[in-house]
């Protein structure tokens, strides 16, 4: 008798200490958790104490993680995606960078020694800027090779006290890889004999691997007279031979386009 009531005690007591520890009964709301949070609430429960169950410290510290650990790929995934964009940024703004400097518009090399040859003050240097089979063509003159191109300009000095381009906009063509068109459409100024003579003018010029190859300069805006260009070939050819002519005559003048000294 004494013996069985010892046992009734000594189960109510272990019992009583079961219930304190592991209270009976599903656990709430544990089956609805993602399975990442209940690995994570596993090893989190025997870092964090807790005064009530155990069971409820499973569940509280894994909706805390829980909630940790997705504020924090909210935020992480967001970053990460930033950082790469801003790389890609940097990436193609440097790309556009080094692509700018290597387009850079051949005119930006060239006009400034145009603007030299127009305003009678070219040196030997401005002539740079043309291959050796280059062509010069006005209404007046037709130069073959930079030779003849030096005198045609170097002459401008001995016909004109003042000449300059005074009006300038620029427009540039590429035709084909190594091979642009620059159009400078213009106003020229000049002085003769103490009048002032303005003109307008479209100058062309056709450029092979960054040297000119033709420069034609249409007074008014209107195409040169040559064989091509007129109804009757005969009298287009008789043109040619008239302004090829003029040059030989400068070209002499100008001792074959001898660099003035200084």
């Amino acid at each position: 008798m004494k013996s069985s009531l010892l046992l009734t005690k000594m189960n109510r007591l272990i019992s009583l200490q079961m219930d304190k520890l592991l209270p009976r009964g599903p656990p709430p709301c544990l089956t609805t958790l993602p399975p990442f949070l209940v690995l994570y609430s596993s090893s989190a429960c025997h870092r964090v104490p807790h005064p009530h169950s155990l069971t409820t410290t499973r569940i509280t510290i894994s909706s805390l993680i829980g909630h940790k650990i997705s504020e924090s790929v909210m935020k992480n995934y967001p970053q990460d995606t930033q950082d790469s964009i801003k790389e890609q940024q940097r990436e193609g703004y440097c790309k556009e960078a080094c692509e700018y400097n290597e387009s850079k518009p051949v005119a930006d090399d060239i006009l400034p020694h145009i603007l030299n040859l127009y305003a009678s003050r070219a040196t030997p240097k401005d002539f740079d800027i043309y291959a050796p089979h280059a062509t010069f063509e006005d209404p007046l003159m037709c130069a073959h090779g930079v030779k003849q191109i030096k005198s045609a300009f170097y002459s401008l000095s001995k016909a004109f006290s003042e000449s300059r381009i005074v009006e300038y906009s620029i427009k540039e063509n590429v035709i084909s890889p190594g091979k642009e068109e620059i159009m400078i459409d213009n106003k020229q100024y000049y002085k003769f004999m103490g009048k002032d003579i303005n003109m307008i003018s479209l100058i062309k010029l056709y450029i092979e691997d960054g040297k000119i190859v033709r420069h034609e300069d249409w007074w008014d805006k209107k195409p040169l007279w040559n064989r091509d260009t007129v109804r009757l070939p005969v009298a287009g050819r008789i043109v040619e031979m008239t302004r090829r002519a003029s040059m030989w005559a400068t070209h002499a003048i100008m001792r074959f386009g001898k660099d003035p000294t200084v």
